[in-house]
């Protein structure tokens, strides 16, 4: 089970939110999302529970709880949008009215 944490702490490290989960199960993969410009943690990451119910209980026991002096945010993982095109010009067409 996937789970989304958010409001961490800009000082979290992926070991530190491993540690903390494993805590509760089993952790495949626990990873805080960072800019890649500036290698600067974004606030958020993701942690995979190996089973179902240990993810549940991680939401159960986190979700709103301090950790690294914030409150932190734990939820399933919502499948990522697709945010549209990448390619410019509104996903690679010419763009909104503008006729050339």
């Amino acid at each position: 089970m996937k789970l989304y944490v958010g409001n961490l702490s800009f000082q979290t490290s992926s070991q530190e939110l491993e540690e903390l989960f494993s805590s509760i199960g089993s952790v495949d993969s626990a990873t805080v999302v960072e800019d890649r410009e500036t290698g600067r943690s974004r606030g958020f990451g993701f942690v995979e529970m190996a089973s179902q119910e240990d993810g549940e209980k991680a939401i159960a026991e986190f979700n709103g709880t301090q950790f690294g002096g914030r409150d932190i945010k734990v939820n399933e993982a919502k499948p990522r949008e697709d945010r549209g095109g990448r390619g410019g010009y509104n996903g690679g067409g010419y763009g909104g009215g503008n006729r050339w």
